[in-house]
């Protein structure tokens, strides 16, 4: 059965960092492309950061670049992301999902598996 599992949500000032984990299981994870993905109240959800199978390749959405870093470890089958420097506008809850594919994805529709998302709720 797979299963994405996110953590690391909370309620941060702007300016503040967390990192979001999601453990992966059920699935061969280094042949698969991870990717983030967040939807705040009454919008769409949006693409964050993707990377690519074995962690070379990485894309971030203009918004988040240069805050956010997203990484993985494949002993670990866990994708990370990495958010510093916090602002209201990033409040959403976050997903991780999958999909297999050897390179960066930018299209939700790509991705195979999603978890359930964590929220993320920035004060100013």
């Amino acid at each position: 059965q797979v299963q994405l599992v996110e953590s690391g949500g909370g309620l941060v000032q702007a300016g503040g960092s967390l990192r979001l984990s999601c453990a992966a299981s059920g699935f061969t994870f280094d042949t698969y492309a991870m990717g983030w993905f967040r939807q705040a109240p009454g919008k769409e959800r949006a693409f964050v950061a993707s990377i690519s199978r074995h962690g070379i390749s990485t894309d971030y959405a203009a918004s988040v670049k240069g805050r956010f870093t997203i990484s993985r470890d494949n002993g670990k089958k866990t994708v990370y992301l990495q958010m510093n420097s916090l602002k209201p506008e990033d409040t959403a809850v976050y997903y991780c999902a999958a999909a297999q594919y050897y390179s960066t994805i930018y299209y939700a529709r790509q991705y195979e598996y999603w978890g359930r998302g964590t929220q993320v709720s920035v004060s100013s």
